[in-house]
């Protein structure tokens, strides 16, 4: 270590030196290419760049990064690159950074006028768009509507706190970096919350609860805000003020593994309907500091484990990777390219009931501290739009679809017609435009194409003759001519029963064809 830093020195690198004086126990490692050339690094190497395939091998981009992120920093330039072991390997790592780019939440946020990051407000605080907050109004209202019947109830609690609720919760000793800076309101010191839990906790301590109440289950969709480093903001990955999906059981210790099977069943149920049912799951043991005894550590621990084995899902273990104040399951989800994205997390708190003194009264009339369980499904709002919209390629299923319906008519003699239909349509509930454009009706199409809008229909004389509408959707193409009631009806029923709408037309214009 001594010797790295010795070097470091002579050639003049602040840098390397830094990274030097962040690594305080792992083995230090010097690489040497041909005769003039070393570096740290973690290895392994190659022993020469001969047994490198030449075609296997590209440097990708040229950026600007600051040193560590940090925006006060330095400006540095990083140089992008790549290896594999063939040209094939090559070819499909680029074939899907392409296929990311063109998937790229930002890109399609803009194009899709979802929602935007106003630099005049500044970063990492994200504006929802019309269409944007129709998409979130949806997810929200299935996630209250499904915790409901799962027997949660929702709260609601403030934006800030008193500085002393964080310093009790922990929060402003441990978690201070991640903080905005406090507010002086007539004298007393304010925070903007990082955090729900500690806002849960005065709920639960409002009165004495006895054990006969417990399980607890409260839910909230509670925005926070956190400090990022501008360098560090990636559009709706990570931002500073965002809404968390929180969830917090109180429980009693024999109902631990019953409760954490209803959360893995609930997380199942919510991500399915999103699409997303490939997981990768961790579970993270007892570090080697934390609080609590050996014996609720290892019940919890059991607890975990349990509940993954009921749910028959797969997971590895990593020992000593819990946080100091209790063991959690982290999940993974898979989009349809492949990439894995950290997605839910359920997490037994031993710390904050002490902090906070939470307490219920036994069977025995003893005060008891409950097991509190924390959790998130989503992680955030923000998060999981993004990679929800990246996962679609922006083309959202028919039910979460900003705009289920547009209507076209031919010329403006038949506008007339349109907005009748439209009146009906959305009295049985479907989101429905007519096309307020001149265009010509091959720009009209073309138009509602690039806005992703999954069925439209056509409107000229023969429609308005028969009382019916030309269909045609985006993954099945044209279908045909449909009365106006039924279509209204088909595609009402496919929206709300979130079947796959172009199978139920497709059949449907089968049977008129044959009829």
């Amino acid at each position: 270590r001594e010797e790295a830093k010795r070097r470091k020195k002579a050639i003049n690198e602040p840098y390397k030196l830094e990274i030097l004086d962040a690594i305080k126990t792992e083995p230090i490692t010097i690489y040497h290419i041909g005769d003039e050339w070393w570096d740290l690094c973690a290895g392994p190497h190659v022993e020469t760049t001969g047994k490198l395939p030449k075609n296997a091998i590209e440097l990708q981009t040229i950026a600007g990064a600051y040193w560590r992120g940090d925006e006060k920093r330095e400006m540095l330039q990083r140089i992008y690159g790549t290896a594999w072991e063939n040209k094939s390997q090559l070819k499909a790592y680029k074939d899907l950074l392409a296929e990311a780019k063109r998937r790229d939440h930002r890109v399609l946020g803009t194009k899709l006028d979802l929602f935007s990051i106003q630099e005049d407000a500044g970063g990492g605080l994200v504006f929802w768009h019309p269409k944007g907050s129709t998409i979130r109004k949806l997810i929200e209202d299935f996630w209250k509507d499904l915790h409901i019947q799962n027997g949660y109830e929702l709260l609601y609690t403030p934006h800030v706190a008193n500085l002393d609720l964080w310093k009790t919760s922990g929060h402003f000793d441990f978690y201070q970096e991640g903080m905005f800076d406090q507010m002086d309101v007539e004298g007393d010191m304010y925070q903007i919350k990082p955090m729900n839990c500690p806002f849960h906790c005065l709920v639960y301590k409002d009165k004495l609860r006895s054990y006969r109440e417990l399980p607890i289950r409260w839910a909230e969709l509670g925005t926070v805000y956190r400090y990022e480093r501008s360098g560090t903001l990636h559009g709706l990955m990570r931002v500073r003020g965002f809404t968390q999906d929180d969830a917090h059981i109180f429980c009693l210790p024999n109902q631990l593994e019953d409760e954490l099977v209803g959360v893995l069943d609930l997380t199942e149920s919510i991500l399915s309907r999103f699409g997303f049912d490939n997981y990768e799951i961790n579970l993270s043991t007892r570090p080697e500091k934390s609080v609590g005894s050996d014996d609720i550590w290892d019940k919890a621990e059991t607890a975990l484990r349990g509940a993954l084995k009921r749910k028959g899902w797969d997971f590895a273990v990593d020992e000593g990777g819990g946080a100091f104040y209790g063991p959690k399951i982290d999940l993974k989800i898979k989009d349809a390219i492949g990439r894995t994205w950290q997605c839910s997390t359920i997490q037994c708190d031993f710390n904050l009931p002490e902090r906070f003194d939470l307490e219920y009264v036994s069977a025995d009339s003893s005060r008891q501290r409950p097991i509190m369980v924390h959790r998130a499904i989503f992680g955030s709002i923000e998060r999981f739009f993004g990679i929800l919209v990246e996962n679609t390629a922006g083309d959202f299923p028919v039910w979460l679809a900003p705009v289920q319906l547009k209507l076209l008519p031919v010329t403006e003699e038949f506008r007339p017609f349109c907005n009748q239909v439209k009146e009906q349509a959305a009295k049985a509930g479907i989101r429905v435009v007519v096309d307020q454009s001149a265009e010509r009706l091959g720009k009209q199409i073309r138009n509602a194409e690039m806005e992703k809008i999954p069925v439209v229909a056509v409107v000229g004389q023969k429609e308005v003759d028969s009382n019916s509408l030309a269909i045609r959707t985006r993954r099945a193409g044209d279908l045909g001519n449909f009365d106006v009631d039924n279509i209204i009806s088909t595609l009402s029923d496919a929206i709300h029963e979130g079947v796959e709408l172009d199978a139920v037309m497709k059949l449907e214009s089968d049977q008129a064809a044959v009829a």
